[in-house]
């Protein structure tokens, strides 16, 4: 809601600013120019600021627990979906088109929930859906069970092929 009364603001200004510049001098147009540029890049550092400062209120460091889904490989899986349930419940789920699977298998790492949770022992379930070896639809979870304690908790979860089985991994790991 701010950054959109701020886009307004924004856009309103540089209107005004524009028509005033129509019955300007090219000497004073310039200097305007200047102004406005300035003006610009001082509202998208300002705007750069008031998103840090509005995820460190909304995830304080202390309470803060970050998802992220990785891929290695590939050739046994294809990504659909992934769901994830943290305590029994649904806090994320995202569909991925073929271009963000492809990132995701060229290294790419996805934060696909950020949130708060109290201390002490939780269980986070993953559900991922896709299609697997032979171009079969696949559904596989994989679960964690972890301590919360005072601080970050970041978790990763890792598709990966297991050429001994010709079967994807799915891998659960804490990073401290």
């Amino acid at each position: 809601m701010k950054f959109k009364r701020l886009n307004t603001f924004i856009r309103t200004l540089l209107t005004v600013l524009l028509l005033c510049a129509a019955q300007l001098s090219p000497a004073e147009n310039m200097a305007l120019d200047d102004e406005v540029q300035t003006l610009k890049q001082q509202v998208l550092n300002l705007n750069r600021e008031l998103f840090v400062l509005e995820e460190e209120l909304l995830f304080p460091a202390n309470t803060q627990v970050v998802v992220f889904v990785s891929m290695d490989v590939g050739k046994y899986f294809t990504l659909d979906s992934v769901e994830l349930k943290l305590d029994d419940d649904d806090v994320s789920s995202y569909l991925y088109t073929p271009r963000e699977a492809d990132a995701l298998l060229r290294g790419g790492v996805q934060r696909l929930y950020t949130g708060n949770l109290k201390t002490g022992e939780h269980e986070l379930v993953a559900l991922f859906t896709g299609k697997g070896p032979n171009g079969r639809d696949y559904r596989r979870g994989a679960t964690i069970n972890f301590e919360k304690a005072i601080g970050a908790k970041f978790i990763e979860l890792k598709i990966s092929d297991r050429d001994s089985k010709q079967q994807p991994e799915f891998v659960v790991k804490e990073w401290e």
